[in-house]
């Protein structure tokens, strides 16, 4: 017997009911997920809810999700979702990832304080990486970006500046790095890097809060979806938006990939994962993630118009440069933390009053093993450059002694040794630790070509005043940021948040794993 239209609809949509129905429930779902995707959340909470499934989204940077597909680790999820395909390309040997698919498209570009873009003649023109390089190199442009070996939209960017200087987008191959004027022209480039960070989202929060610190910042390289959602809130705050530049020469696209991970917890779990990835891609979620910027198939959905203030044009087509293959990549993005990126000038302050003893100081030097071991920084693509300035400054209620390197690998070693012979006891003052530390930094802070960050490791509060550190900081007038690193149990931060605030900084907590906390550190400087 023929049905009729409605009672073959129904029976279709009974037959699905019956389907899910006896499905056996997933309760707990994981996903690893860079920050970018944050913003789609209540999506996929929306269909874990309709499943009664509890999912859980932690956010880290592309090169921790990376590295937790590496073999022998344990991502402890169930899918990973970073901005690019790439970071899954290079570290899943195994290819435990399965089902791969591009949920959304981000190019990364370059957002310029509107009335900066047009000074620069750029509002309504074509611009491209030379252009850039003209400002960067005649002082009239400086940018935020994230770290290229810490977060996507930073690699991005930096692949992107290889490209233009090689002078082909469709492929950059492993002899194009060795070329002197390509990495001549992309370190110029870098030299425009006046922050770093490790998280997109963080950096979009930095630029916004510059109003608020005084930083006054003029650009950033982000996802073209995060220039949006700053406008919006630039906008709405009654500040002056982001101008968006697309380099003609070409820009890299982000492609969002969902993969689910294959750890042994059975089908219905891939099932779901399954379900999942194809609720994100319907036509319905496709129109919801176009309405936040991102770009999606326009046979899904319509994007975003053209926005004539801001000049953010998800429809606009773009010159893609093309991803390289894993290995060019890996070799680019070595070249950027040895050679290409502008140095650091890092100041450690590092707490050894006596809540320190025994496990305390143990983990410490452990995490200063890490810092300062060439070999084991190389695998988590934080190494120093010889450019990199380091001043290790450990404290109690003062300062114990003050000690300085470069980057070497033989002076890294001296200051190992030194601090490995360092024993917890005394009282605790961390705001005297980073006067000292500015201080200290005076000379090479003048000469403008180091990227300088004071981080403070601590597990108490500072019996000295917060005064003594912001007089100095104020005075000094270059913005310093300080980084705090919690320690312990019972570590209090309210104070590290406090110096965060004040100078653009960031506060990480150490008290899971204080080498991973140190690492993530170094994303930021």
């Amino acid at each position: 017997m023929k049905l009729t239209s409605p009672i073959r609809l129904l029976v279709v949509a009974l037959g699905a009911w019956l389907l899910a129905a006896c499905a056996k429930p997933v309760p707990e779902f994981t996903i690893l997920s860079g920050s970018e995707n944050e913003v789609l959340a209540p999506l996929v909470q929306e269909f874990c809810k309709s499943r009664g499934a509890t999912c859980t989204i932690r956010y880290q940077g592309s090169l921790d999700i990376a590295l937790a597909l590496k073999s022998g680790n344990d991502p402890a999820a169930d899918a990973v979702w970073p901005a690019a395909s790439i970071w899954i390309d290079m570290f899943d040997t195994q290819r435990r990832v399965k089902s791969v698919r591009s949920i959304a498209q981000m190019p990364v570009i370059l957002g310029v304080r509107r009335a900066k873009a047009q000074a620069l003649g750029w509002v309504g023109a074509k611009v491209t990486s030379r252009d850039i390089l003209a400002a960067v190199e005649g002082g009239r442009l400086k940018f935020l970006m994230t770290s290229a070996t810490q977060s996507n939209s930073g690699a991005a960017a930096y692949l992107a500046m290889l490209a233009a200087g090689i002078g082909k987008p469709d492929l950059i191959e492993a002899g194009d790095l060795d070329k002197p004027g390509v990495l001549a022209t992309v370190r110029a480039l870098l030299r425009g890097v006046e922050r770093t960070a490790g998280s997109s989202g963080w950096l979009a929060d930095l630029y916004r809060d510059g109003e608020r610190t005084g930083a006054d910042y003029e650009a950033m390289w982000n996802y073209e979806a995060v220039i949006k959602e700053t406008n919006d809130k630039l906008i709405a705050d009654r500040q002056e938006p982001l101008y968006a530049v697309y380099p003609e020469d070409g820009v890299s696209v982000a492609d969002s990939p969902l993969g689910f991970v294959e750890r042994g917890r059975g089908n219905d779990v891939e099932s779901f994962f399954n379900d999942l990835q194809a609720f994100l891609l319907k036509d319905d979620a496709q129109a919801r993630i176009a309405r936040t910027g991102r770009r999606v198939e326009l046979a899904r959905a319509a994007q975003l118009p053209l926005d004539p203030v801001t000049n953010v044009n998800p429809g606009r087509a773009v010159t893609v440069v093309r991803p390289p293959e894993p290995a060019v990549i890996q070799k680019a993005l070595g070249l950027y933390q040895e050679a290409l990126r502008r140095p650091s000038l890092t100041a450690l302050c590092l707490d050894l009053s006596g809540s320190m003893q025994g496990s305390g100081e143990k983990q410490l030097l452990d995490a200063m093993k890490f810092l300062f071991t060439p070999a084991r920084t190389r695998e988590m693509l934080v190494q120093w450059s010889k450019q990199d300035q380091i001043m290790v400054l450990p404290f109690n209620d003062h300062v114990l002694w003050t000690a300085s390197a470069s980057g070497d690998d033989s002076e890294q070693a001296g200051l190992l040794a030194r601090a490995l012979e360092l024993h917890a006891g005394g009282g605790t003052d961390f705001y005297t630790c980073g006067a000292r530390a500015l201080a200290a930094m005076k000379p090479s802070l003048d000469d403008g070509q180091h990227l300088a960050a004071i981080v403070i490791m601590t597990d108490g509060k500072s019996q000295g005043e917060m005064a003594t550190f912001e007089r100095a900081w104020r005075a000094d007038g270059r913005r310093v940021p300080v980084f705090g690193v919690t320690f312990g149990d019972d570590a209090d931060r309210s104070q590290l948040d406090a110096l965060a605030r004040l100078t653009g900084g960031r506060v990480f907590d150490g008290t899971k794993n204080l080498t991973d906390a140190f690492r993530a550190v170094r994303g930021y400087n």
